[in-house]
């Protein structure tokens, strides 16, 4: 067993979204200190007593800190990342709430980068409030493998055997076809076949590559990308003794539930995954970050600034991804142990 339970950051999101409300109600379960020390990024007063809750909310006792390193196991932490005061009010964004998110967001990679910290949780923002002129990224996946300099990532969503990765991200359909090219899509495979053996503890893992067209272009008839890009890379990796199998195409594989025969999922573009996945674990469903030197989960949902402050939010997919950097972690930290010591 690890020496000690594993710290996680919570950067707070939007502000005037459900974030402050999902890290709210995931922490008034005492039994979550068990599992982790939750190190909250933002002053408490902005997160929790100027945020409207229900009347009879308990109130939740933080340990205000300048720094990470003083972090205390078995308390709930949060470090001040700004000390201005601003009006907030919920499911209203404004400049104020996108620059609240990037400082939660910076000071939380940084001290994960430091190792004052042993994974995070991101809570939701808004892609455009986010912007700013040292912050242009289209969400938390691209930020972070810039930060942590690492060469690829892989948007993987996961709910307990349901695993769904993507081979573009955040990208506008008509370019999904040009970014496609089987360099590409050999890294995303990489990436999904390394972190299904590092982070799930799956030895031999079974991987399903999506088509890109209709009917996975029906030999041709409506498209030759499989044809052309995505059956070559597959039949390399069985050459090499991979158990990747595909091109399937998407509303047959999901329609029939064959996605149950593998481990893993691998569709080609964001909506062609995401779609199905929020379908079946909306409210369950964990975004992951896969190849970062890092650990890094999300709730599968966005800001829902049209509920924002009263008190409905469904905190069932944070605490899901509080539980799934907990396990990831500790698969890392057993890996990492020569066997005499396991």
């Amino acid at each position: 067993m690890p020496p000690s339970l594993p710290r996680l950051g919570f950067s707070v999101g939007d502000l005037a979204g459900i974030g402050p409300e999902v890290i709210y109600k995931t922490l008034l379960d005492e039994r979550l200190l068990k599992l982790c020390t939750p190190v909250i990024y933002g002053t408490a007063t902005a997160l929790f007593d100027d945020f409207p809750v229900a009347p009879d909310a308990e109130p939740l006792t933080f340990r205000q800190l300048r720094d990470a390193a003083d972090i205390a196991p078995g308390r709930l932490n949060a470090v001040t990342c700004w000390d201005e005061d601003f009006a907030l009010a919920p499911g209203q964004p404004s400049p104020a709430t996108g620059q609240a998110a990037r400082e939660s967001l910076l000071a939380a990679s940084r001290d994960l980068k430091a190792g004052k910290l042993d994974a995070l949780v991101t809570a939701p923002i808004s892609k455009d409030n986010t912007q700013a002129d040292d912050f242009r990224f289209p969400g938390h996946t691209e930020f972070l493998t810039s930060f942590f300099d690492a060469p690829e990532s892989l948007m993987f969503l996961v709910d307990e055997d349901l695993r769904i990765a993507t081979v573009t991200g955040h990208v506008a359909l008509k370019d999904v076809p040009t970014r496609l090219t089987p360099e590409l899509l050999r890294t995303k495979i990489h990436l999904l076949l390394k972190s299904l053996k590092r982070d799930f503890g799956i030895l031999k893992p079974r991987i399903a590559v999506l088509g890109l067209n209709p009917h996975a272009g029906e030999n041709g008839l409506l498209g030759r990308e499989e044809g052309d890009l995505v059956a070559p890379v597959i039949q390399q990796f069985a050459q090499d003794g991979h158990l990747v199998f595909g091109p399937f195409p998407a509303d047959g594989y999901f329609g029939t539930q064959q996605f149950r025969q593998f481990d893993a999922t691998l569709a080609l573009y964001h909506d062609q995954g995401l779609i199905p996945f929020k379908l079946m674990a909306f409210e369950r469903g964990v975004n992951f970050t896969a190849g970062l030197p890092v650990v890094r989960t999300s709730p599968d949902h966005g800001t829902a600034y049209g509920i924002a402050g009263q008190f409905r939010a469904d905190e069932s997919s944070f605490r899901a991804a509080v539980y799934t950097a907990c396990q990831v972690w500790r698969q890392r930290w057993n890996d990492a142990q020569p066997r005499s010591a396991r």
